[in-house]
């Protein structure tokens, strides 16, 4: 079954915001650090921002102030506002859910499918 679906990818103009949610399974999610990482066309997956089970939050240099990891644990879900973007930040995005919390980024945990993210220059 699919275990974490992401939404709220689409195009923007530079500048502009977008709020990224990935809903989890109920199963999955409590105890869980969960992440948000992107791949752009020809370069590796980079994390964006992280969140542990009992919210410290990480985020990638490129995106402090302007991007913020939430999660609402009662709703199963983990969302990533994303404010005064940039084209650079053009990428699919990728939700994961990982446990322990040093396995996040691994192949080990649960990952979405993606959504993708435009900014326009």
């Amino acid at each position: 079954q699919v275990q974490l679906v992401e939404s709220g990818g689409g195009l923007v103009q530079s500048g502009g915001s977008l709020r990224l949610s990935c809903a989890a399974s109920r199963m999955i999610f409590r105890g869980y650090a969960m992440g948000w990482y992107r791949q752009a066309p020809g370069k590796q997956r980079e994390m964006v921002a992280t969140i542990t089970s009992g919210g410290t939050t990480n985020y990638a240099d490129s995106v402090k102030d302007r991007f913020t990891i939430s999660r609402d644990n009662a709703k199963s879900t983990v969302y990533l506002q994303m404010n005064s973007l940039k084209p650079e930040n053009t990428a699919v995005y990728y939700c994961n859910a990982a446990f322990p919390a040093s396995t996040l980024g691994s192949l080990t945990g649960y990952w979405g499918q993606g959504t993708q993210v435009t900014v326009s220059s």
